[in-house]
């Protein structure tokens, strides 16, 4: 399997890491706290997040019993979503540097996405029971 290493900062440059990646495959969550998190819809890639320099300025929020998210304690840019019980990571792509090789493949939570916007992407959409259910098959 193919892997492809993407590399991203904050907005003000004190944080940068690599994040490791299968397949420039592009996810979006719409949970009313990604929403809120975000200002929208949270588009992500996935993977292993393999270089974090800076971490002094990063700051972690507890944001669900299943999850914490990080971000820049200097500049506020959103820095990953990470599952606490495997370390799974999701990176917001507007971190990463820019590559046109990113397909939106998949939108979860898609109960909680509201009726005021639509993606014309032709994706696979999971429930917010169904993504758990998937994360608890390992």
């Amino acid at each position: 399997m193919t892997q492809l290493d993407r590399h991203g900062s904050c907005l003000c440059g004190a944080v940068n890491l690599t994040l490791r990646i299968t397949s420039p495959s592009l996810s979006a969550c719409h949970c009313a706290t990604c929403r809120k998190w975000g200002g929208g819809p949270l588009l992500v890639a996935e993977g292993e997040l393999t270089r974090l320099s800076g971490e002094q300025q990063v700051r972690i929020h507890d944001s669900s019993e299943w999850a914490e998210r990080g971000f820049c304690g200097q500049c506020g840019s959103h820095l990953f979503y990470r599952l606490k019980s495997t370390g799974h990571h999701a990176v917001p792509v507007g971190l990463l540097d820019e590559h046109d090789d990113w397909q939106l493949d998949s939108q979860i939570f898609i109960e909680s996405r509201p009726t005021y916007y639509c993606f014309a992407n032709q994706t696979r959409e999971l429930t917010g029971e169904q993504v758990f259910a998937e994360f608890e098959q390992g």
